[in-house]
């Protein structure tokens, strides 16, 4: 299924790039990522990091978790386990499932596996037109949101403040698991 999503998400990118009017070089200069590399994406050459998406879906003004869904979900009220969109980054391992179903509610859910000695950074345009809450289920999280730390353990539950740069930290040996919520603010 990893397969099948990463070759959806490359063309999901071309589509958003090509239903903007960019040229390759002008989504590179917007997203902070070598013209290459997106190339290499779009041909499914290559599979983009989450930090990489993070930025590509930040130049679209959309989130990680929209172009994702865009890729892969279908239309419904109620979206099955076996159906959701799994997403596992080539770099770090994490797995990143979408949980709530593609409607037309403001609101997306995220479930994330972190594994062991992980660090994933996101860019503040990642969720730059949305309001987040990350909501620990096992493990231990550390949530580096600027120049704030802040040290979560399972059923701890944190708003994020403006957008800012951050990072996801599992400092621990052991799997993290946790969900992001996201209110959409501007219908993206």
């Amino acid at each position: 299924m990893t397969d099948n999503i990463n070759q959806r998400i490359s063309a999901r990118i071309r589509l958003e790039r090509e239903a903007r009017g960019w040229s390759l070089s002008e989504l590179a200069e917007r997203a902070g990522v070598s013209r290459a590399m997106i190339h290499k994406i779009e041909r499914g050459e290559s599979s983009p990091t989450a930090t990489l998406l993070a930025r590509l879906s930040g130049a679209f003004s959309i989130s990680m978790s929209t172009l994702i869904a865009r890729a892969e979900m279908q239309e419904g009220k109620l979206l099955r386990v076996e159906n959701q969109p799994v997403w596992r980054d080539p770099q770090t391992h994490y797995l990143r499932r979408h949980v709530s179903p593609r409607t037309d509610l403001p609101i997306d859910l995220v479930q994330v596996e972190l594994p062991g000695d992980c660090d994933v950074p996101m860019p503040a345009s990642s969720y730059a037109l949305a309001r987040l809450l990350i909501w620990v289920q096992a493990g231990e999280l550390v949530f580096q949101e600027g120049d704030t730390r802040h040290e979560m353990k399972a059923g701890d539950c944190l708003e994020l403040g403006p957008p800012n740069d951050c990072r996801f930290i599992n400092e621990t040996s052991s799997p993290c698991v946790y969900l992001v919520v996201r209110l959409n603010q501007s219908g993206s």
